[in-house]
């Protein structure tokens, strides 16, 4: 019985402990959604706007969500942009703009930050590109999708923004990400609802401009949309994204097609090709890189054994001969005595 007490008595503060943090649930954003990993989706920035203007003649601070797609330019929303009226301006609004790339955490200070210098507005859908003042380099920009998504096919959004929408105290410190699936497609928007890990995931406040992807084998993010509008959050009715892959055409003529291009990965070793000497040795599992030996070919190899029997042979007749003409000679020397 005392044992038993002591062993409760010294679990006491660990379950204190557990029920006190488990009490705790984690800030997120995109409503009902999930933390990123660390050093995940470092393409996904944060837009953020201090001394925008408003209506009252003051001012204010806001930020919105977006994708480095190239070194020196980032895309979002359109609506990311605009005037204390709610128009739409290529420029920048606020007396600072800046990105933050390649920064998981915002309590951190990892990634990349830069200034906004200017602002193209999509003329056909809610989508803007933001010109950097430097470009962010060792941050990989997220590929250009070429081709819409069908309905009923499985996307991910990563963003910035809040938990619950007119809670400016639930903005997300950590980049947040949840699954979407496709319901709908015009030329200018997509429709998407909840998927994973709830169908009330749903993007909110400040997820604005944040990226719908895909990713490839590799591990590459294909951008194929970028939040829009949509019910207040959490919910799991749709909200619209603008399309990415019917203005593309639109987004290279600014951007620039070569600063589109996945950067080449190290180039790897050239082996020299193997020549008519080094097939035998190739197909045993050798490699002509691994010894500096020469290769000889089996007809050679054939040829030098036989010659090498052929010599061993002779000289054991010859000396087979030679004691045979010893033992004569010495008879004979024998019988001359």
């Amino acid at each position: 019985m005392r044992a038993r007490f002591v062993a409760m008595f010294l679990l006491l503060p660990w379950v204190m402990a557990g029920l006190l943090t488990g009490s705790a649930a984690p800030a997120r954003a995109i409503a009902d959604g999930q933390d990123v990993a660390i050093g995940k989706y470092g393409f996904a920035v944060k837009l953020t706007m201090t001394d925008l203007p408003t209506t009252d003649g003051g001012r204010r601070d806001s930020s919105c969500t977006g994708a480095l797609i190239a070194p020196r330019w980032v895309i979002t929303a359109g609506h990311c942009f605009k005037t204390a009226r709610g128009t739409r301006v290529s420029r920048p609004v606020a007396r600072l703009t800046t990105v933050t790339a390649g920064r998981t955490d915002l309590t951190t200070k990892a990634g990349k930050v830069a200034k906004v210098i200017s602002v193209k507005q999509s003329p056909t859908t809610d989508v803007a590109l933001a010109k950097l003042e430097k470009p962010i380099t060792g941050v990989t920009p997220a590929q250009l999708s070429r081709k819409g998504p069908k309905v009923g096919s499985i996307v991910r959004l990563a963003g910035f923004g809040l938990i619950a929408d007119d809670d400016e105290s639930s903005l997300a410190t950590r980049l947040q990400t949840g699954q979407f699936e496709v319901v709908s497609r015009s030329t200018a928007y997509l429709g998407m609802t909840g998927h994973a890990p709830s169908s009330t995931t749903s993007p909110c406040s400040h997820d604005s401009g944040g990226p719908y992807f895909t990713q490839q084998s590799d591990g590459t993010a294909v951008l194929v949309s970028v939040v829009s509008h949509g019910p207040s959050c959490p919910h799991s009715k749709v909200d619209l994204s603008g399309r990415i892959d019917t203005i593309r055409g639109w987004i290279t003529e600014i951007v620039g097609a070569e600063a589109l291009k996945p950067r080449p990965s190290a180039p790897a070793p050239v082996r020299p090709k193997p020549s008519a000497s080094t097939k035998d040795r190739l197909l045993t599992g050798g490699s002509p890189a691994e010894s500096s030996a020469p290769v000889v070919a089996p007809a050679a190899v054939a040829a030098f054994v036989l010659v090498g029997f052929g010599g061993v042979l002779a000289l054991v007749l010859g000396g087979r001969s030679r004691r045979r003409a010893h033992r004569r000679a010495g008879v004979r020397s024998h019988r001359r005595q």
